[in-house]
């Protein structure tokens, strides 16, 4: 050890940048290195992987990557918001724009990279701008509020990221790519095809094949894009996304080696062409190519401090995996490995959902022993096991077809993560192996997930490996003996399962009670709103008697859906979307007299929004008397029974499906479960309801009804599984009563019967084997059950409404009568929404803005 300190300059403080002096403080480097830090930017580093996050109300401080006093705990000197402009490598000094010299012993240029701005006409118009920085975005967020269409040159990770974020702020977004598909360097021609689909069907407009000529603007003002075909695009704002170029001109200038396509020059070791000077991140360029993804300089900066800090067998970087898993735009997009089957005797296997917009190729060798690579686009749910797979090269032990496919009973195959090596590398964002999981699991005894992330940094960069890390933990927890915490919640060592069985069995009817019996504390957020959950739908009881109460959420608690400005909606129940003309002119009535934002939904119901809190028992009243009754939107509950008008009206329809839907709306309504609930009946197989997509589903056939059994729509679709065939009414109505008697019982909290379903054991058999063959025994209980829910059911706001006493929940202040003054309206299509954080900033309490439309 030297006897003084050295000074080691770190040239960028982005997340690189910061994470090499992370690596320093942890392995001491503070005892032998005076650490010094230029950032160019105004703040210390932050998270530029969620960047877009920003968008949707994360501030600059929730993104930073610096824990409060971290630099000037571990002495380390910083200077932000001042740039290097200058390196004199030959007298071993930086200089910053404010005037600085620093001396260094040890330089590190972590400068990053600069967005690309294709050399196109009028690039450089008013309204035109770049997605990289805080400062960026703040330009966007700022102009943006004051156009209505803006349109994001690049089709890449970041112009779709940058898409999103155009999306959020209410423009009508356009996605321009000179390629003839999205994401070109990720996935293929077809993935590219669904992805576009996809992102398309959520309202953004995709334009493919497109050269961009002219940026014309007109009085000062950004107008239209040309384009080489001769077709244009009306626009007010464009943001260039099409890809990064290294920073490399502190070491052009400084005359290091440059790589052919731009970057700093490194070895293995990532030392630059002079032995003093490294580089690392997206500045650098190994054997040519420079690497945009934040993993691969998280693992040159682990190189470069094995290597200054003299540890005896240092890393090296010798190139790097460019898999990558990310959600654009709602949407699941992953790319591993060989994912364009460059590998000579490879083999592609693909499987396409257009239902479900979903694709997967896999990319395997020769004979398919081998897993090479691969593309998943709407699901990549298992991106983290296929990349672990494809670089650690372990043999398929089966048809890798059904690595894609659900098995034979609804069933998909488990790929265990105990078959890979302790050298797996897991985490690839902080390079953390499965040994190192498992190790602290084992030695460290880590528990619980939280933990596991803060002892190894696993999981706390993109996310990515997250389910994997889970999986490993609770492999290496069982195989220690230590039995793996399903707890509810820290008051009670029950599972939901086993504490539904507890409440039931013990006949018991309050939280308290429960508690007292099989808990301790005093509960929580977690464990309340279950327990109320289990309380309803095994009991049946009014939710806003004093036992109950204080157990629901918001939306229970008042009966109604709380929207995003503070207020309410009402959405009364319309069994079957079958209604009188009286009933809709009093829904009409209610929405004028009340001034409320009226919606007829997919669900065949008409949505009332903007009603206050004082309103509500009001607006209640009227529909009540009116014969409505609660639609149970704001509950855990069964929401609707969708259907088509089937064989009374349709000349296709075999069955009666809106009869059939009527009843079973009726007889579930009001039915208490670990999730939402969504039904649908279709009169044919031409499936007008979309049976297939809910939770139970029914479809007429010429001799009865086939019953579908957990699917569900959402952020990852699946198809309902086929339960019974050909059943008649009674039979129909018998197997439901079972079924989700059966699910309320053994699911999780808010677990959605798809996921219930899918971690059945037996699968689909099994089910079957409960339902229709009673294998448990349990079938005459669960419809028992069902019954007394039948029998005891009310409408919880007619019931509100005759207690005098729980009407005095509906008011805004405590102590007085007066309503919420902060709610702010304009006017839109005729009807009113809430405004935006910019009009409310420029409207008066009470006045009206008109937008066109």
């Amino acid at each position: 050890m030297p006897n003084h300190k050295q000074t080691l300059v770190i040239v960028g403080n982005g997340m690189v940048g910061h994470r090499f002096l992370q690596l320093m403080v942890e392995k001491g480097g503070g005892d032998r290195w005076h650490l010094v830090t230029f950032g160019e930017e105004p703040r210390v580093a932050y998270d530029r992987v969620h960047l877009s996050q920003y968008f949707e109300g994360k501030t600059a401080a929730d993104l930073t990557m610096v824990e409060p006093g971290f630099y000037q705990e571990h002495g380390i000197t910083t200077y932000i918001g001042d740039q290097v402009v200058e390196i004199d490598r030959k007298h071993q000094i930086v200089k910053s724009a404010n005037g600085l010299e620093i001396a260094y012993d040890r330089l590190v240029i972590a400068t990053g990279s600069y967005p690309f701005v294709p050399p196109i006409k009028g690039n450089d118009a008013t309204g035109t701008f770049v997605y990289r920085t805080i400062e960026d975005l703040d330009a966007i967020k700022d102009y943006g509020s004051q156009v209505k269409t803006g349109v994001v040159v690049g089709g890449g990770l970041l112009g779709l990221e940058c898409a999103n974020a155009l999306k959020s702020l209410g423009l009508d977004t356009h996605v321009v790519e000179f390629a003839p598909r999205l994401m070109p360097v990720q996935i293929d021609e077809a993935g590219g095809a669904v992805l576009k689909d996809k992102i398309e069907a959520l309202g953004v407009q995709v334009h493919t094949s497109k050269a961009t000529t002219d940026i014309v603007s007109e009085n000062g003002k950004l107008v239209r894009m040309e384009f080489a075909d001769g077709e244009a695009l009306q626009t007010d704002m464009i943001v260039f996304s099409a890809g990064i170029r290294a920073r490399d001109e502190l070491a052009r200038n400084c005359d290091l080696d440059i790589g052919n396509r731009g970057g700093i020059v490194i070895n293995e070791a990532c030392q630059t062409s002079d032995p003093k000077v490294y580089a690392i991140g997206e500045c650098a360029a190994y054997q040519d190519r420079t690497f945009g993804l934040v993993a691969p300089g998280y693992h040159m900066a682990e190189v470069v401090s094995d290597t200054l800090m003299e540890v005896v067998k240092p890393q090296q970087f010798t190139g790097a995996d460019m898999s990558t898993k990310l959600k654009l735009l709602g949407v699941d997009v992953a790319s591993f490995g060989d994912n364009f089957a460059k590998t000579p005797g490879s083999k592609e296997l693909v499987v396409t959902d257009a239902i479900a917009g979903t694709y997967k190729k896999l990319v395997v060798n020769s004979d398919g022993s081998l897993l090479l690579g691969g593309i998943l686009i709407g699901d990549a749910s298992d991106y983290g096991t296929f990349s672990q797979l494809t670089q650690n090269q372990v043999k398929l032990s089966a048809n890798p077809l059904s690595l894609m496919a659900p098995a034979v009973e609804g069933q998909t195959p488990s790929l265990s993560v105990e078959n890979l090596p302790d050298t797996a590398q897991i985490c690839s964002c902080n390079n953390v192996s499965k040994g190192q999981i498992c190790s602290a699991v084992r030695d460290d005894h880590i528990t619980d997930l939280p933990g596991l992330k803060k002892c190894t940094n696993a999981g706390t960069g993109c996310g990515g490996c997250v389910p994997l890390v889970k999986d490993l933990m609770q492999s290496e927890l069982k195989k220690a003996g230590i039995e793996v915490n399903n707890h509810l919640c820290e008051h009670f060592p029950y599972s939901r399962q086993e504490l539904y069985h507890l409440l039931r069995v013990g006949q018991i009817k309050s939280f308290d009670a429960l508690l007292a019996q099989h808990g301790s504390g005093h509960g929580c957020e977690i464990c309340k709103p279950a327990v109320a959950s289990m309380l309803a739908s095994t009991w049946n009881e009014y939710v806003l008697d004093r036992p109950h109460v204080g157990l629901q959420d918001t939306n229970d608690s008042f009966l109604a859906n709380i929207q995003k400005d503070g207020t309410y909606s009402v959405i009364p129940r319309i069994p079957g979307g079958e209604i009188t003309p009286e009933k809709l002119i009093v829904l009409g009535q209610v929405a004028q007299e009340f001034d409320l934002y009226t919606k007829i939904t997919g669900a065949q119901r008409v949505d009332l929004f903007g009603a206050r809190l004082d309103q509500l028992p009001l607006i209640w009243k009227r529909l009540v008397d009116a014969g409505f009754e609660s639609g149970h939107a704001y509950g855990k509950a069964l929401r609707t029974v969708k259907s088509c008008v089937g064989s009374t009206w349709c000349r296709f329809g075999v069955q009666d499906s809106t009869s059939l839907a009527i009843d079973l709306e009726l007889r579930y309504r009001g039915l208490r479960s670990p999730h939402k609930l969504k039904s649908a009946v279709s009169g044919c197989t031409r499936e007008c309801a979309e049976a297939q997509g809910k939770d139970f589903g029914i479809i007429a056939t010429e001799n009865g009804w086939n019953l579908y059994v957990c699917g569900n729509g959402g952020t990852k679709p699946q198809h309902a599984t086929l339960l019974a065939t050909d059943i008649d009414k009674e039979t129909l109505i018998r197997y439901l009563d079972r079924f989700l008697m059966f699910y309320i019982r053994t699911a999780d909290k808010l677990e959605r019967t798809s996921t219930w379903f899918n971690k059945l054991e037996g699968g689909l058999a099994y089910l079957k084997q409960v339902i229709i063959g009673d294998s448990l025994g349990i079938a005459a209980e669960l419809e028992a059950q069902m019954q007394h829910h039948v029998d005891t059911y009310q409408c919880e706001w007619a019931a509100t409404l005759e207690s005098p006493q729980h009407m005095q929940r509906f008011r805004h202040f405590v102590n007085a009568d007066a309503t919420d003054p902060s709610l702010v309206y304009v006017q839109e299509r005729g009807q009113k929404r809430p405004a935006t954080e910019a009009e409310r900033a420029i409207l008066k309490q009470g006045e009206a803005l008109v937008t066109p439309g």
